[in-house]
Protein backbone atom coordinates (compact mmCIF):
# COMPACT_ATOMS: atom_id res chain seq x y z
CA UNK A 1 0.00 0.00 0.00
CA UNK A 2 2.23 2.75 -1.27
CA UNK A 3 1.50 6.19 0.21
CA UNK A 4 -0.63 4.89 3.07
CA UNK A 5 0.29 5.90 6.60
CA UNK A 6 -0.76 4.10 9.79
CA UNK A 7 -3.22 6.94 10.43
CA UNK A 8 -4.73 6.53 6.96
CA UNK A 9 -5.16 2.74 6.96
CA UNK A 10 -8.78 1.96 6.33
CA UNK A 11 -9.47 5.31 4.72
CA UNK A 12 -10.99 5.29 1.29
CA UNK A 13 -8.89 6.53 -1.60
CA UNK A 14 -11.08 9.65 -1.94
CA UNK A 15 -10.52 10.46 1.76
CA UNK A 16 -6.75 10.16 1.42
CA UNK A 17 -6.96 12.34 -1.71
CA UNK A 18 -8.94 14.94 0.22
CA UNK A 19 -6.34 14.99 3.01
CA UNK A 20 -3.56 15.44 0.45
CA UNK A 21 -5.49 18.23 -1.29
CA UNK A 22 -6.07 19.99 2.05
CA UNK A 23 -2.38 19.54 2.89
CA UNK A 24 -1.35 21.04 -0.45
CA UNK A 25 -3.71 24.00 0.04
CA UNK A 26 -2.37 24.58 3.55
CA UNK A 27 1.24 24.33 2.39
CA UNK A 28 0.51 26.75 -0.47
CA UNK A 29 -0.99 29.23 2.01
CA UNK A 30 2.08 28.81 4.21
CA UNK A 31 4.39 29.53 1.29
CA UNK A 32 2.32 32.58 0.32
CA UNK A 33 2.62 33.63 3.97
CA UNK A 34 6.38 33.91 3.54
CA UNK A 35 5.76 36.83 1.20
CA UNK A 36 2.38 38.13 2.38
CA UNK A 37 2.58 39.32 5.98
CA UNK A 38 -1.09 38.75 6.82
CA UNK A 39 -0.72 34.96 6.42
CA UNK A 40 1.44 33.27 9.05
CA UNK A 41 3.60 30.47 7.63
CA UNK A 42 4.12 28.25 10.67
CA UNK A 43 0.50 27.27 11.44
CA UNK A 44 -0.21 26.47 7.79
CA UNK A 45 2.91 24.29 7.45
CA UNK A 46 2.00 22.43 10.66
CA UNK A 47 -1.54 21.94 9.36
CA UNK A 48 -0.15 20.63 6.07
CA UNK A 49 1.97 18.08 7.95
CA UNK A 50 -1.08 16.96 9.92
CA UNK A 51 -3.12 16.57 6.72
CA UNK A 52 -0.34 14.71 4.93
CA UNK A 53 -0.01 12.31 7.89
CA UNK A 54 -3.61 11.29 7.23
CA UNK A 55 -3.37 11.08 3.47
CA UNK A 56 0.08 10.24 2.14
CA UNK A 57 3.23 8.86 3.69
CA UNK A 58 5.18 10.13 0.68
CA UNK A 59 4.07 13.77 1.06
CA UNK A 60 4.50 13.62 4.83
CA UNK A 61 8.06 12.29 4.46
CA UNK A 62 8.84 14.95 1.83
CA UNK A 63 7.69 17.71 4.20
CA UNK A 64 9.57 16.23 7.17
CA UNK A 65 12.78 16.07 5.12
CA UNK A 66 12.35 19.51 3.54
CA UNK A 67 15.34 21.70 4.51
CA UNK A 68 13.21 24.75 5.39
CA UNK A 69 9.96 23.29 6.70
CA UNK A 70 11.11 19.92 8.04
CA UNK A 71 12.86 21.16 11.20
CA UNK A 72 9.81 23.22 12.15
CA UNK A 73 7.48 20.22 11.82
CA UNK A 74 9.87 17.84 13.59
CA UNK A 75 10.31 20.31 16.50
CA UNK A 76 6.55 20.69 16.73
CA UNK A 77 5.97 16.95 16.79
CA UNK A 78 8.72 16.29 19.32
CA UNK A 79 8.09 19.18 21.72
CA UNK A 80 4.90 20.96 20.64
CA UNK A 81 7.12 24.04 20.55
CA UNK A 82 7.92 26.79 18.03
CA UNK A 83 11.29 28.56 17.78
CA UNK A 84 11.37 32.06 19.28
CA UNK A 85 12.60 33.53 16.00
CA UNK A 86 9.59 32.07 14.15
CA UNK A 87 7.24 33.50 16.78
CA UNK A 88 8.83 36.94 16.63
CA UNK A 89 8.94 37.06 12.84
CA UNK A 90 5.33 35.87 12.54
CA UNK A 91 4.09 38.47 15.01
CA UNK A 92 5.98 41.34 13.38
CA UNK A 93 4.83 40.34 9.90
CA UNK A 94 1.22 39.98 11.08
CA UNK A 95 1.42 43.40 12.70
CA UNK A 96 2.66 45.02 9.48
CA UNK A 97 0.16 43.06 7.41
CA UNK A 98 -2.72 44.08 9.66
CA UNK A 99 -1.69 47.73 9.53
CA UNK A 100 -1.45 47.58 5.74
CA UNK A 101 -4.88 45.89 5.51
CA UNK A 102 -6.36 48.54 7.81
CA UNK A 103 -5.01 51.18 5.46
CA UNK A 104 -6.14 49.69 2.12
CA UNK A 105 -9.39 47.85 2.92
CA UNK A 106 -12.75 49.56 3.22
CA UNK A 107 -13.44 50.67 6.81
CA UNK A 108 -16.11 48.00 7.26
CA UNK A 109 -13.51 45.24 6.68
CA UNK A 110 -10.18 46.81 7.71
CA UNK A 111 -10.32 45.39 11.22
CA UNK A 112 -10.90 41.77 10.11
CA UNK A 113 -7.27 40.84 9.30
CA UNK A 114 -6.15 42.36 12.62
CA UNK A 115 -8.70 40.24 14.48
CA UNK A 116 -7.57 37.05 12.73
CA UNK A 117 -3.90 37.89 13.26
CA UNK A 118 -4.54 38.66 16.93
CA UNK A 119 -6.14 35.25 17.40
CA UNK A 120 -3.32 33.41 15.59
CA UNK A 121 -0.66 35.53 17.33
CA UNK A 122 -2.13 34.79 20.75
CA UNK A 123 -2.23 31.06 20.00
CA UNK A 124 1.32 31.14 18.63
CA UNK A 125 2.80 33.16 21.48
CA UNK A 126 1.23 30.91 24.11
CA UNK A 127 2.93 27.84 22.64
CA UNK A 128 6.14 26.64 24.29
CA UNK A 129 9.30 28.07 22.75
CA UNK A 130 11.61 25.52 21.15
CA UNK A 131 15.19 25.35 22.34
CA UNK A 132 17.81 26.74 19.99
CA UNK A 133 19.33 23.95 17.90
CA UNK A 134 22.85 23.13 18.89
CA UNK A 135 22.52 24.70 22.36
CA UNK A 136 23.67 22.58 25.24
CA UNK A 137 21.87 22.07 28.49
CA UNK A 138 23.48 23.85 31.46
CA UNK A 139 24.99 21.81 34.19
Amino acid sequence: MHGVTPGSIGRARWQRGLWVALGMLSLALGIVGIFLPVLPTTPFVLLAAWCFSRGSERFERWLLLHPRFGPMVRDWRANRAVPLRAKQLALVMMLFGSAWAWWVLPPAFGWLPALCCAAVGTWLWRLPTAAVRGATEPG
